[in-house]
Parts: C-alpha cells; structure tokens; sequence
C-alpha cells in the first residue's frame, strides 16, 4: 500500500541496518495513526512489506512509499508526502545527494546520521542557497556521530555561562565508557572517504583542517589539538588514546560555534580521546588502541590492503551487532569545560544502548519528529544547520524521556 497523505516523518532507507531498528523503535513508541504520522520508504516493495509484517497485524495501517536513491521524480513524490525524511541510506557520498538535493529544492526538511565530513562539506556548499530559499532544514550528524558531542558541548555551554556569564574557552571530551558493535554501512561509508582520500590531495587537506565544516569567513585562527597517538592527560589523571569519531565530532562542534556567530568565543578549543586509565595499564592500553587504529587506516589507505579488508575483515553492508549486543551497550561521555582563572565545570552524556545502532536510532527518530512537530520556521529558516544551533533544550528532554540518554 502506498499513501498519498501527508506524513509528518518519512524513514527513507527503512530496511536498511539502522532503519529497521529506527522503524522498530518508531513503531513502539507512536503505533501507526496516533499524534505521530509517518512512513516507511524505499526501493523494495517486497522489503518494505516484509518489515511492517515483522512489526504484527496492527502495523497494516503504516503507509509504505517505493522510492530509489538515484530516481529524482520517486524522491519528489517521497518529499511531497512528508514533512521531515529521516534517511538511513549511505555511504551518503555515493548515495545521498539527490535526496538533499530534492529536499533543499522542494522545502523538505532532513535529517540522518552522516558521518561523511566531506560529504557533508559538499552539500553545505552546493544546496545552501537552495535550502535558504525554500525554507528547508537539512540537518546532518543526528546519530552518535555527532549529536552527543554537538549537544554535551551546547549543554556544558549553557550551564557556564549561567555559572560564570562566559562560555569555556576549551572543552575536552572524553570517551569513559562505551561498549557496541560495527555494521557493515559504517565501514562502507569509511572505506569510500579512505577510497576518495587516496587520490584526492585537496580532500586529503580539507580534511586535516579543523575547520573545514565552518562557512569561509569563520574567522577561527586558534591551533586545534588531534589526539593522534597515546597522551597522559593531567586533567583527567589517565592515559588517552585517539577516538575514530573525532575527526567528525570536533569539526561539527566548530561549525557549531560559527553558526551561533562565535557563540563559544573566537578561540574557542575542543578535543576528543578515550581514556583508558592510569598507571601501566592504562599506557599499555592507550599505546595498543592507538596501534590498531593506526593499522586499520593505514590498511585504508590503500587500494591492495582495503580491498582485503572489504573481503576477509569488515562486516558487509546490511550486518551489524546482533539484538542482544545492541541491548547490552552503553556508552559514557565526559566533558570538561576550562575557564578564565583555573575554574573548571564537568558533564556527562550517557546512552542505555549500543552507540551506533540501538542509541543512534532512537536519537535520530527523535531529531526527525522534533524537527517535525516542534520548530516553527518562523525561528529557524532554511538553510544547513548542526544538530546544536537548530536543537535545544527541548530535544535534550525528548531524549532523556523516550531514547535512554542522560545529561547531567
């Protein structure tokens, strides 16, 4: 069954790994024909059947709309039958573009859990107009990457200068607990930018720059710290190893700051690691995390290596942790705000479920539907926004009440 009605959100990619958690979790949380309209989208009829059968007898009712990547007039209709598309479909490099394109052209708004900084970057500079004109909000980095980091920074932001009437000059963000699995989509969308990467210098710098997120006039001189090997931390009384996700986190946070016009200062500095503890154990431990993240990208790095990793190592696309290693997971993150005078404020963000599947699938259902039924226009034009300049307080509440996050 397709639907003509419109819906308040459509799940474009729901058979995918992490639609089909986000459209499980949809499903328990709002039913079909209650305060939440929405819909499931895709290319595969029979797919999308076959998953509102797995969801029982009652989800009869949950409209279905067949719609492919690259077919421009299937995601025309899709956006004309939805307010807000949440997309699931990546690598976003090799598959995205059409429906940002379509979305910032037709006045939809959009969200995902991208992790493609060059991506990201391209889309900013090619559909801002566009979006800016049609009023549509696109949204990039809903899921672990990087609304965590993006909104545990705005939080610790706001509670310094209600504190101190000023916002920390640095922040460190660092990775206390986490425990979850890979899916196969991940490791494609990181395999593509290593692919890219290899042949590109200019992407090679673009991505070296902290920065590279921020509109061209940003104005940022301050030196940023990459966390690239093992580092006893002071602050923390620990050793430190690099975190994969930083070099997405931290250029989100920045553009962040550039959006909210210098929000966190002109020289505002923030970083990210994983602590791996004090003493010996916690050097062995940072010196051997930060050995086999080295291996793997360099093994990316190149054609002959990455192509064994992609056959014999990695998951495939459509594999990830299992029902049960989504249950178990959690995460703990923590950031410590420095400002004038030595004074010091820490937070705390945690998730009651695996971080990049069974967490990041409630935190982007509940993007998509406070995109879609909580932010009027009138306070937030169209444009390319980060999940802290166009979420609030009022998204923060939505977590800790429906997507097991903590904030404190």
């Amino acid at each position: 069954m397709t639907t003509s009605t419109p819906c308040d959100v459509v799940v474009f990619g729901a058979t995918s790994f992490v639609g089909k958690i986000l459209t499980k979790y949809l499903w328990q949380q709002y039913g079909a024909g209650g305060a939440l309209r929405w819909a499931i989208a895709g290319r595969s009829e029979s797919r999308l059947q076959a998953l509102r059968e797995s969801l029982g007898t009652a989800a009869s009712e949950l409209p279905l709309i067949i719609a492919d990547a690259d077919n421009e007039q299937d995601l025309r209709g899709m956006c004309e039958r939805g307010r807000v598309i949440i997309s699931t479909v990546g690598p976003y490099a090799l598959y995205g573009e059409t429906l940002v394109k379509v979305c910032a052209e037709t006045g939809t708004d959009y969200c995902d859990l991208c992790g493609e900084v060059q991506w990201i970057s391209r889309m900013a500079r090619r559909y801002q107009a566009s979006a800016k004109a049609s009023g549509a909000r696109i949204v990039n980095c809903c899921g672990f990457d990087s609304l965590p980091s993006d909104m545990g920074v705005w939080y610790l932001q706001q509670h310094a200068i209600k504190t101190w009437g000023r916002p920390c000059h640095h922040i460190k963000m660092r990775v206390a607990a986490l425990k979850g699995g890979v899916s196969g989509g991940t490791v494609a969308s990181m395999m593509n930018l290593a692919r890219e990467a290899s042949g590109d210098a200019a992407l090679r710098r673009e991505l070296a720059d902290p920065y590279s997120l921020c509109p061209p006039d940003h104005g940022f001189t301050a030196r940023q710290t990459e966390l690239k090997t093992a580092h006893y931390d002071a602050d923390f009384q620990a050793w430190t190893a690099p975190f994969v996700m930083s070099s997405i986190n931290t250029r989100v946070v920045h553009r962040s700051n550039a959006l909210s016009h210098n929000a966190y200062g002109d020289n505002f500095r923030y970083d990210e690691a994983m602590l791996t503890g004090p003493g010996l154990k916690g050097s062995t431990r940072a010196i051997a995390l930060t050995g086999t993240t080295a291996a793997m990208m360099l093994a990316a790095a190149t054609a002959p290596t990455r192509r064994l990793l992609e056959r014999f190592a990695i998951p495939k696309p459509g594999e990830g942790p299992s029902p049960k290693q989504q249950q178990d997971g959690f995460y703990k993150l923590v950031f410590l705000g420095l400002g004038d005078e030595g004074k010091t404020l820490t937070a705390q963000v945690r998730g009651d479920r695996d971080p990049g599947y069974g967490s990041t699938a409630k935190m982007l259902g509940q993007a998509g539907v406070y995109l879609a039924q909580d932010i009027p226009r009138e306070a937030h034009p169209g444009g390319f926004w980060t999940p802290a300049t166009l979420f609030d307080q009022q998204l923060i509440e939505r977590l800790q009440q429906n997507a097991g996050m903590l904030f404190e």
